[in-house]
């Protein structure tokens, strides 16, 4: 297994985000056919943490917006399909929460193909979510 670095990363690139989206299968419920779309994004989140391999490519990214006192959302969770099954993106999550503080509560929506992954590492579905 590869050597994973995990770290917050403010700054990261619309060009670095897309390209993980797109190797995680994320890309088909985001805009990344829109990179000024996928900026403003990544600019207003309130966390980025990512993944980088030991050749520094970004393996997987966590992007949260949260008041660090109540509720953390983690809209995206990303990591390449490669790199999957390694524990990364339960590793992100982990850093997220210590970030935003453990006493927020995490919530997120899972894509269609995350549906099963999530119970699996300790999350419980709330049935009275709404989207508009």
């Amino acid at each position: 297994m590869t050597n994973i670095t995990y770290q917050l990363e403010p700054e990261l690139t619309a060009v670095e985000f897309i390209d993980v989206l797109r190797r995680s299968t994320l890309a088909e419920r985001r805009p990344v056919e829109d990179e000024k779309r996928i900026e403003g994004m990544l600019r207003h989140a309130d966390l980025i943490l990512t993944a980088r391999n030991s050749a520094g490519l970004l393996v997987g990214v966590a992007r949260s917006l949260t008041d660090y006192n109540f509720c953390t959302y983690l809209s995206d969770l990303a990591v390449d399909e490669a790199c999957q099954r390694q524990g990364i993106g339960q590793e992100l999550i982990r850093r997220t929460h210590r970030e935003a503080g453990t006493q927020t509560k995490l919530i997120l929506l899972a894509a269609p193909k995350a549906e099963s992954y999530y119970p699996h590492i300790g999350f419980q579905q709330h049935h009275s979510c709404w989207t508009q």
